[in-house]
């Protein structure tokens, strides 16, 4: 469909932009309780867990904003990994029964984006358009 390929920058930055508010949700919710509390977060929360969701908050934004979009989604999408394997993968081989989808799905994203770049609607297409 050659007609669609005019939007795959575009695509590129929704993307992007939804996948990384909604992986900041994560860290308001661990560190905040905001929309909610983190389902299953001790309390209090170890360091571990406080800097996941630093990396959550402050990495979703820059994401979410397109700004330093390659090195960010690489350090996010190796967190991601790191989380499948610390806190999923021992509790069974099946990510469908040890819940740890979500956590893959955002691994490949953010190793996507970090391959991809942040698209057209994003700070860093901003910055490299100046003179």
């Amino acid at each position: 469909m050659p007609n669609l390929d005019v939007w795959a920058p575009r695509v590129l930055s929704l993307l992007r932009t939804i996948t990384a508010l909604l992986f900041l949700q994560h860290g308001l919710m661990k560190l905040f309780g905001f929309p909610g509390p983190q389902e299953g977060a001790p309390v209090p929360l170890p360091p571990l867990l406080i800097a996941a969701a630093w990396l959550e908050i402050v990495g979703g934004g820059l994401v979410a904003i397109g700004l330093f979009t390659r090195p960010v989604a690489f350090v996010l999408s190796g967190m991601m990994a790191v989380a499948y394997f610390m806190a999923h993968a021992p509790a069974n081989f099946y990510p469908a029964l040890n819940h740890g989808e979500p956590a893959i799905l955002y691994c490949f994203v953010f190793l996507y984006l970090a391959a991809a770049g942040g698209g057209i609607w994003s700070v860093d297409a901003l910055v490299r358009k100046r003179p």
